[in-house]
């Protein structure tokens, strides 16, 4: 590199030697010298700056060694060159031995690989079928749980459904029972497969597992049912979850229900007998016997105490039955509370019986009467009909304490019978009339008062009238039969006028009197043909030109002015409503009458202006 960087010098030529312009070497270099470009010469540029490192000083000596420097320093960077490419040849001798082990070694890995992989290839083949044979497995094994999880219950919830006698029951019985009801239902869909074996098998178990838990909650339920003895019980969530499960065993859903009503009855009868002998605690309320010297109110106690016991039984059956959504859960909580209510019958009887049959007076009865009705009517609203020894055992009760009443009216009225007093001086009304009129006010006034439905209210009302007034009226009949005509007219008004006093104070006291109705054309009947209906009309004309000459002179014995005033009244209302009908009757053609005009020739207008 330092020969060609440097040009070597052109010979000098001699002296006094002839040299042609064109051909003198030393001509052409020097010119070849000058017409070089330096800085399009990348070359001679590098080969300047390498001789500027080294070649400091321009004298002859150094230009004379400039040579010899250059070869020199040429030697030194081959060799150099030499001693760092013998080190790159040494590692690359080490890298070709390097090279050569491994691949050396790769061959033999390979030839081991080789003869290993011939002497596997069978176990490479039996893996592969035994990792599939692993999935089909693995897929089966995902199958048979999913099939056990959805078939099968779990150890939890058959120890939970096997349960020993006195393990109690809880929320999670009716979960597992629930599972069991799915499974069996769920089943049937394996019938329609091929797989009917399993299906049959699964259904028969579930079956037979769900008798086993029906049998142990229904002890379970009835053991719970024979502990509610107390006055007031308390119905567990539990037990009215049992109660949705057994619906659907329906002999033994009776049977619980009959077990509760057992107990409940005999809690029911204990705390009626200790609520007439002890009372409440602490002594309040008092014992109800303390008050049998108070008929009315002893009775009224004890179905007082009887009502609000049916009401809570009601109240109790419909907490325990709550979830139950078959037909006819109301027909079976009356039933049960017809059951519950019954062992009371006897013991209520019994007293009520006592006290009736003791005849404490008719006034009383008629108030006990209508008490007794009353609670029939309201424990019928509560519990319906079906509590048929209860509400019979009332309405006997009813029934005999209103004929003892009746019996006590017709007694009295007999009494009136047996003995009847003569009227008064005056004319009045006799004391055995005030006794009796005294006597009905105050059964009218209870009767009043009663809080027995309306209807009842009314037919015994008429009942009772019948019973009382008709005596009483045949009474005032016979006292005054020995009396004149105008004294017993008299007497009888007066004495139906104490009777309207007494009446016109209470309900349903309108008339008792029907109008009489007949058929067929009047001037047929007797007395009413034309010629006679003249002749009546003649005297009728009398008597509207000086109706006062017709008034008895009775009149002014009669005691209230208003009476009279009243009867003079009724009476021209009477003769004008009798002429109105009349005229009516008359002028109708149905009646066959011929020329009405001059039968009838005034029209009722003109006969009530008359007497007006």
């Amino acid at each position: 590199m330092a020969d060609t960087a440097a040009p070597q010098l052109p010979a000098v030529p001699s002296p006094g030697l002839p040299t042609a312009p064109g051909s003198n070497p030393l001509s052409r270099k020097l010119n070849k010298i000058l017409e070089t470009r330096l800085e399009n010469d990348k070359e001679m540029l590098e080969a300047l700056k390498a001789l500027s490192t080294f070649f400091v000083e321009n004298s002859l000596r150094t230009r004379r060694n400039l040579r010899g420097d250059i070869e020199r320093r040429s030697l030194a960077i081959n060799e150099e060159f030499v001693h760092i490419f013998k080190q790159v040849k040494e590692e690359l001798e080490s890298i070709n031995e390097d090279v050569q082990a491994m691949s050396s070694c790769c061959e033999d890995m390979s030839s081991r690989l080789k003869a290993a992989k011939e002497q596997t290839q069978d176990l490479i083949v039996k893996t592969t079928k035994l990792q599939a044979e692993n999935q089909r497995l693995e897929m089966k094994a995902q199958v048979a749980d999913a099939f056990i999880a959805k078939f099968q219950l779990t150890p939890d919830e058959m120890n939970l459904l096997r349960g020993t006698k006195d393990e109690p029951i809880t929320e999670d019985f009716f979960k597992a029972l629930g599972r069991v009801k799915q499974i069996h239902d769920d089943v049937k869909i394996l019938l329609r497969t091929n797989q009917q074996r399993a299906g049959l098998e699964i259904m028969e178990q579930m079956a037979l597992l769900q008798e086993t838990s029906y049998e142990r909650l229904y002890r379970w339920t009835q053991n719970e049912c024979r502990t509610l003895t107390q006055e007031s019980c308390d119905i567990s969530p539990v037990l009215t979850q049992a109660m949705e499960a057994l619906k659907d065993r329906p002999v033994l859903y009776k049977y619980t229900l009959d077990e509760f009503g057992t107990a409940r009855r005999s809690a029911v009868v204990r705390g009626f007998i200790d609520a007439l002998t002890r009372g409440g605690l602490g002594g309040t309320p008092r014992p109800i016997e303390m008050h049998s010297h108070d008929p009315l109110r002893y009775i009224g106690d004890m179905l007082a105490w009887l009502h609000q016991a049916t009401a809570s039984e009601k109240e109790h059956l419909e907490a325990m039955l709550k979830l139950v959504t078959v037909e006819g859960v109301e027909e079976n909580i009356q039933e049960v509370v017809g059951h519950i209510t019954e062992g009371v019958c006897r013991p209520l009887k019994v007293r009520i019986e006592q006290v009736i049959v003791a005849e404490p007076g008719a006034v009383l009865l008629y108030k006990i009467s209508n008490l007794l009705k009353f609670y029939h009517h309201t424990i019928s609203g509560i519990v319906g009909n079906s509590a048929a020894t209860l509400l019979t055992t009332v309405e006997e009760m009813h029934l005999l304490s209103k004929k003892i009443f009746f019996n006590s009216l017709s007694l009295h009225a007999s009494k009136l019978m047996d003995k009847v007093e003569l009227p008064p001086p005056d004319l009045g009304p006799s004391s055995a009339l005030n006794q009796t009129l005294n006597l009905l006010r105050e059964v009218l006034a209870s009767h009043d008062s009663s809080v027995v439905p309306l209807d009842a209210r009314q037919a015994d009302f008429v009942q009772v009238l019948s019973c009382v007034l008709d005596p009483l009226l045949q009474m005032c009949t016979m006292s005054a039969s020995n009396l004149g005509t105008a004294d017993m007219a008299t007497f009888m008004v007066n004495s139906l006028y104490m009777m309207r006093t007494t009446l016109a104070l209470f309900e349903f006291t309108d008339k008792r009197l029907e109008m009489l109705q007949f058929q067929g054309p009047l001037s047929s009947l007797p007395n009413m043909d034309s010629v006679s209906l003249k002749v009546a009309m003649a005297q009728f004309d009398r008597y509207l030109s000086a109706p006062d000459s017709l008034l008895m002179a009775q009149l002014n014995f009669l005691l209230s002015a208003t009476v009279k005033e009243q009867i003079i009244k009724q009476s021209t209302e009477l003769v004008c409503r009798a002429y109105s009908e009349l005229y009516a009757a008359v002028m109708d053609p149905s009646n066959a009458y011929k020329d009405p005009e001059t039968i009838l020739h005034r029209s009722p207008h003109q006969v009530q202006a008359l007497l007006s």
